[in-house]
């Protein structure tokens, strides 16, 4: 009987940590899309007529007002919707580095966010570099697949849920008198025990890529990658606008380290690149 305490009390005080990892991390970024109108914007109203503005700009095609519009909306919070509508105005004047960078800025705040993702696809679509991943082994891939399913808000709550699931199966397994509702409570604790895990393990893995930001894309029409951080360093290769990097090294102010997805490393001036 302790030991099923203790296992409670363990898987309680995981479930714990991982919500108020995310309640701290949703208090930093405000709120992710599905609360934009409460939790965003300082006041509701004004942000529901900007928005409204906006997206009127929008469809009458005056995309630089809207454009306008959405930037100052986002000065008062970040959300995924506004990034996202924005990305789509840059799309449309034929600023592709400035949409993939607000197409990416939204699928951080939601990354189950098919409309998103489809957008920012066509937009790279679009680049001049077409960077192959490096191979991965399939059960990575699959287990990034899944934890990018879901924002770390929606993980959380799963959390919680699977968390109540298993202690109503613990339940039926320790008070139970039936052999059969016995196996069946403690067959169902195990998988929740396990669902609970790994919804904790997935939203602290959303949770790391809204606070680390170390992903950017190339701003500038062309950027010369160096081997070492100066003009004066071997020119490795040229990166193109809407290029996406991940900053290796932010040590230094005027130059970073970047490393492509397939692999390649290498320095280039700090003002050619936007952190997503």
């Amino acid at each position: 009987m302790r030991k099923i305490l203790f296992l409670t009390w363990s898987l309680l005080s995981t479930v714990c940590f991982g919500q108020e990892a995310a309640s701290d991390s949703l208090s930093a970024l405000r709120s992710d899309s599905a609360a934009l109108a409460s939790e965003t914007f300082s006041t509701e109203n004004a942000g529901e007529v900007g928005k409204a503005e906006a997206d009127s700009a929008y469809m009458k095609n005056d995309y630089t007002s809207a454009i306008q519009i959405y930037e100052t909306l986002l000065n008062k919070g970040e959300a995924a919707e506004i990034y996202y509508n924005l990305g789509n105005c840059y799309f449309k004047t034929g600023d592709i580095a400035k949409a993939i960078l607000n197409y990416e800025r939204a699928l951080l705040l939601q990354p189950g966010n098919s409309d998103i993702r489809a957008n920012l696809e066509i937009a790279r679509s679009k680049t001049i570099d077409k960077v192959e991943p490096a191979p991965e082994i399939f059960f990575v891939t699959w287990a990034n697949d899944l934890a990018n399913s879901m924002s770390e808000r929606a993980w959380s709550i799963l959390s919680i849920a699977f968390f109540l699931s298993f202690i109503a199966a613990l339940y039926f397994f320790i008070f139970s008198r039936q052999v059969v509702v016995k196996k069946m409570g403690f067959f169902a604790g195990l998988v929740c025990f396990v669902l609970v895990i790994l919804a904790n393990v997935f939203a602290a893995q959303q949770k790391n890529k809204l606070i680390q930001r170390d992903k950017a894309i190339i701003m500038n029409p062309s950027v010369t990658v160096h081997s070492t951080p100066s003009e004066g360093g071997t020119e490795l290769f040229v990166l193109h606008e809407g290029s996406k990097v991940r900053i290796k090294d932010n040590s230094m102010k005027e130059w970073k380290e970047i490393q492509l997805e397939d692999g390649k490393v290498g320095w280039v001036p700090a003002v050619t690149i936007e952190v997503i």
